[in-house]
C-alpha cells in the first residue's frame, strides 16, 4: 500500500464491450474526499451523465475502500458501494462488513467502477493480477448465499469473498440489496 492508506489503483469495468482498464488513484481527490464514500461520491458525481437513469448502463456502480480497510484499524474495514439509487434517485451510499472490503483491497485495487449492461450475467474474477469477466449464468435465480455457495464448489477457497445480488437485484426490484 502506498503512503496514506491507498493501494494508488481503480479498476474500470464495462460490462457492454468486456473493457477492464486500471487507472491510477488521484492523490487529490483522495486528500478531499477521504475514503470510499467520499472519492465514490466524487466519481458519481463527476462521470454520471446528468438525469441518468439508476438502472441505465451509464450509471456507475462503485465499490471503493477507505484508507483503513485491510490494516490493523478495528473496524475499519467496510467497504463502500455507491451508485444513484433506483429508489430515491439520488446518491446511495451503503458499507458492508465482513472481509470483502480487506479482500478487494489485497487485489492491489482501492475501488471498481462498473459501468454498461452485459448480455448476460457475469461476475468478475480476480486471480493473482489478472481480472476476467465470467459468465454467471449457473448461479442466476440464486439467494446471495446459495451463490456463495455454488462458487466456492466451482472455485475452491479462491472465491473466498463474493459481494453478489439475489433474486430482487435480478429482477430490478428498486429497494433490492
Amino acid at each position: 500500500m502506498i503512503k496514506g492508506g491507498y493501494n494508488g489503483k481503480i479498476l474500470r469495468v464495462d460490462l457492454t464491450d468486456g473493457a477492464i482498464q486500471t487507472q491510477p488513484l488521484d492523490d487529490a481527490i483522495a486528500q478531499k474526499f477521504l475514503g470510499g464514500r467520499g472519492y465514490g461520491a466524487k466519481i458519481l458525481y463527476d462521470e454520471n451523465p446528468p438525469g441518468v437513469d439508476p438502472l441505465a448502463p451509464e450509471n456507475r456502480l462503485i465499490f471503493f475502500t477507505s484508507p483503513f480497510v485491510g490494516g490493523q484499524v478495528p473496524c475499519g474495514v467496510k467497504p463502500c458501494v455507491v451508485t444513484k439509487s433506483p429508489l430515491t434517485q439520488t446518491i446511495l451510499m451503503s458499507l458492508s462488513g465482513g472481509d470483502f472490503g480487506s479482500q478487494l483491497k489485497f487485489t492491489g485495487y482501492d475501488g471498481i467502477v462498473i459501468t454498461g449492461r452485459a448480455e448476460h450475467p457475469v461476475y468478475l474474477q480476480f486471480h493473482n493480477e489478472e481480472v476476467q469477466i465470467k459468465d454467471a449464468s449457473f448461479v442466476w435465480g440464486k439467494g446471495t448465499l446459495e451463490t456463495q455457495d455454488k462458487l466456492k464448489e466451482a472455485f475452491g477457497d479462491k472465491a473466498s469473498r463474493v459481494a453478489a445480488i439475489g433474486p430482487a437485484g435480478e429482477k430490478l426490484v428498486r429497494f433490492s440489496s
